[in-house]
C-alpha cells in the first residue's frame, strides 16, 4: 500500500489526470538543434494586428460589464473528487440581490451577439500556423526554461511564445540570447492592452488571443510533455473538434445561476469533472467565438464570473472559463472513456503538470522544504520528490524526474543565463548539483522500477 504525501500527490496525481483520451509513446531525444525549429511565423509582425484588435474587443467587453455588485458566496465549495455515480446535487452557495441574475443574463446575451456580428473584430494570429504559448514571467521564468528543455527532448519543434504581463518582467538576456535558440520568443502583453489592465489568471485567455498561432498548445510555464505536442494537433479528437481540455480531480462546482445567465441546460454531476487548464488545445479557426467569450469570462472574472463558475473550490480563476465558453456556445459535449482496469490497460502519460512545489531550484523545491514533512530516504540522505502511486510512474516508462533534474540542472548551471529573481542568491548550481549526486547519479534501492507496458 503506497502511503501519500501531500505535496508529493498533487505533483504526481497531476501527471495521472494529465491525459484521459489518447495513449501515446515517449521518444527521449535530446533537444535538436535551434536551425530545426521554424523561425518563419515569428517574422511577421503582430503588434498592429493585436492592438487593432484589442481596440475592437475591449470597446465591446466595456459595454457589456455586468453592472451589479459581485455574488456573494454563503461558503466556499470543498475539495469533493469527482464521482461518476454521484446522486448529490450541484452545490448552490451563491446569493444574488434583487434583479442581479437579470442584469448579468441581458448582458451575457448581449456580448455573444456583439462578438458573433462584429465585422471588425479581425483575429490577430496568421492562418496555418500553430505553436505553443504559455505566460511566464518572475520566479516562473526558470520554471519555464526547464519546460522549454523537456519540450524540445521530445523532438518538437512548435514555436513557441512566452507572454509577460508587462515590461517589468522582460528578462533581456533571457529573451534576446537564450529563448531564440530554442525556438521561443517573449511577448510583452501591456504593450497591446496596457498597463494593469489584465492580471494573474486573466492573462492566459488574452495570450492565446493574441498569439500569432491558429492552432494552440496551451501549457502552463510548469507543465511539459513526454512526446511531442505536433501529435496531438495531428490526431483525433483535436482534428474534428479543434478544442481537447483535461479533467481535474473535483468534481463540477458551476453555479446553476451559470446556467441561467448562459441560457444552456444545467448538466447532471456526473457528466463531467472539474477543468485542468494547464494543458489544453484549442484551434482559433473552428474556437474563435469560444475564446472571445472565454474572454468574457476572464475580463469580468475577479469580480463575477470565477465565483459564478467555481464557487470558491480548489483553484477557483480561469480554469473553467474554457469549458464552460464552448459549451454556452457549441453545448459541447465531452468525449469519455471509462476504463475498466480489468479489462483496458491505463493510458500512457502525455503531460506532466508539476504544480507543487513549483521546480525553481532558487527556492523552496528541495525535500526538506516541503510541507512538514522531510522527503528522505531511510538512511537520512536527500530522495526523489515523486514516489507515488507507484502504477502511476511505472507508466511514464522511463526515469522521467531523472530527466526533469537533468534539465534543471543545465539550467542552473550554464553561465549564460542569469535570472532577475535569482540575484543574490548564491549556491544555486551548487545546491542542484549536490541533489543530483545524491538522489540520481547512482541507482538506489528505493528508485522507482519502470516497466514499459505498451
Amino acid at each position: 500500500m503506497s502511503i501519500f504525501r501531500p505535496g508529493r500527490l498533487r505533483t504526481v496525481l497531476s501527471a495521472t489526470a494529465a491525459l484521459i483520451l489518447i495513449c501515446t509513446f515517449y521518444l527521449y531525444w535530446t533537444p535538436p538543434p535551434a536551425s530545426t525549429i521554424p523561425s518563419t511565423v515569428f517574422e511577421v509582425p503582430l503588434t498592429e494586428r493585436q492592438i487593432a484588435f484589442w481596440k475592437v474587443l475591449r470597446s465591446i467587453l466595456d459595454a457589456h460589464a455586468p453592472n451589479c455588485p459581485s455574488p456573494t458566496l454563503q461558503a466556499s465549495v470543498s475539495a469533493v473528487h469527482f464521482n461518476a455515480t454521484t446522486v448529490d446535487p450541484r452545490p448552490d452557495l451563491i446569493v444574488f440581490g434583487e434583479n442581479d441574475l437579470d442584469v448579468l443574463t441581458e448582458a451575457h446575451a448581449n456580448y455573444l451577439n456583439d462578438i458573433r456580428t462584429a465585422q471588425k473584430l479581425r483575429p490577430a494570429h496568421s492562418p496555418g500556423t500553430r505553436g505553443i504559448v504559455t505566460t511566464a514571467g518572475g520566479s516562473y521564468l526558470p520554471v519555464f526554461l526547464s519546460s522549454l528543455r523537456m519540450l524540445r527532448r521530445t523532438g518538437s519543434t512548435l514555436p513557441v511564445e512566452v507572454y509577460m504581463k508587462d515590461a517589468s518582467e522582460y528578462e533581456k538576456k533571457i529573451c534576446d540570447k537564450v529563448l531564440p535558440d530554442m525556438g521561443a520568443r517573449c511577448l510583452i502583453l501591456s504593450d497591446v492592452v496596457g498597463k494593469d489592465v489584465i492580471q494573474h489568471y486573466q492573462l492566459k485567455v488574452f495570450a492565446v488571443l493574441f498569439s500569432s498561432f491558429e492552432e494552440i498548445v496551451w501549457m502552463d510555464a510548469d507543465c511539459f510533455p513526454m512526446d511531442k505536442p505536433e501529435i496531438l494537433l495531428n490526431h483525433e479528437p483535436f482534428t474534428s473538434t479543434g478544442l481537447v481540455t483535461w479533467p481535474d480531480f473535483w468534481a463540477s462546482s458551476v453555479s446553476p445561476a451559470y446556467y441561467n445567465i448562459s441560457q444552456q441546460p444545467m448538466p447532471p454531476m456526473t457528466e463531467r469533472q472539474s477543468s485542468e487548464t494547464g494543458i489544453f488545445l484549442v484551434s482559433k479557426k473552428t474556437h474563435y467565438l469560444t475564446l472571445l467569450l472565454a474572454a468574457y469570462y476572464n475580463y469580468y472574472g475577479p469580480s463575477h464570473y470565477f465565483r459564478l463558475l467555481s464557487q470558491g473550490a480548489p483553484g477557483e480563476g480561469d480554469k473553467e472559463t474554457f469549458l464552460q465558453a464552448a459549451t454556452a456556445w457549441v453545448n459541447l459535449s465531452t468525449r469519455w472513456r471509462v476504463q475498466d482496469p480489468s479489462v483496458d490497460k491505463p493510458p500512457r502519460v502525455f503531460f506532466i503538470h508539476a504544480n507543487y512545489p513549483k521546480f525553481n531550484p532558487a527556492e523552496n523545491v528541495f525535500g526538506y522544504n516541503w510541507e512538514t514533512t522531510p522527503t528522505l530516504r531511510p538512511d537520512g540522505t536527500e530522495g526523489r520528490a515523486w514516489t507515488a502511486p507507484e502504477d502511476v510512474l511505472r507508466r511514464f516508462g522511463i526515469d522521467i524526474e531523472r530527466a526533469y533534474w537533468e534539465e534543471i540542472k543545465w539550467v542552473s548551471c550554464s553561465p549564460d543565463i542569469e535570472f532577475r529573481t535569482w540575484e543574490g542568491k548564491t549556491g544555486v548550481c551548487e545546491k542542484v548539483e549536490s541533489y543530483w549526486n545524491t538522489v540520481f547519479a547512482e541507482p538506489h534501492d528505493d528508485d522507482p522500477k519502470f516497466v514499459d507496458e505498451g
